[in-house]
């Protein structure tokens, strides 16, 4: 796994990264970006970090999304699995809760997307390429909803960019 070496010990803060999403293009709330940072741990000790089956143990995640018109912003926390593609080039996988500041009542302005409530689940996805040991690049997709739950389920999905920094 190349810059995920088997780490000696479990570390709470392992991966920074920032990045810019399009925010949720098809919506009422199109046509604005969001400032994305999100930090990950390495991964849980579950699995034998040299197994070929350690991409099963999962990473902490906590991050948050701001947008930058003043929609919908939210705050996220879960698990991340990250599968190795190449040495260089990754997928990963995303689940998780997140409480956010969108709308949710009974009155909801033309210009803004109806979550029906809040905490919602969180899902993500993205295809990286590691262009140093501690440098890489990512595309992503995060979608947020309230899975039925509640009256109105609009829902909220988000495309992006994301630089990441291993410590």
């Amino acid at each position: 796994m190349y810059g995920e070496a088997p780490a000696a010990t479990w570390r709470l803060f392992e991966e920074a990264r920032l990045g810019v999403f399009a925010h949720d293009p098809d919506s009422p709330e199109e046509g604005s970006v969001d400032i994305n940072g999100e930090i990950l741990s390495s991964r849980l000790p579950l699995i034998n970090p040299l197994s070929r089956w350690a991409w099963l143990s999962p990473r902490l995640h906590l991050g948050g999304t701001v947008n930058t018109a003043g929609d919908t912003s939210h705050a996220y926390a879960g698990l991340t699995w990250t599968a190795d593609i190449t040495q260089r080039i990754f997928i990963e996988g995303s689940f998780g809760g997140a409480i956010h500041d969108g709308e949710t009542g009974d009155i909801v302005p033309n210009d803004r997307s109806d979550l029906g409530c809040s905490p919602l689940f969180r899902e993500a996805g993205s295809i990286g390429y590691r262009v140093t040991t501690n440098w890489s690049v990512m595309a992503s997709i995060e979608h947020l909803s309230n899975a039925g739950i509640c009256d109105s389920n609009r829902g909220l999905t988000n495309y992006g960019v994301r630089v990441g920094y291993r410590f």
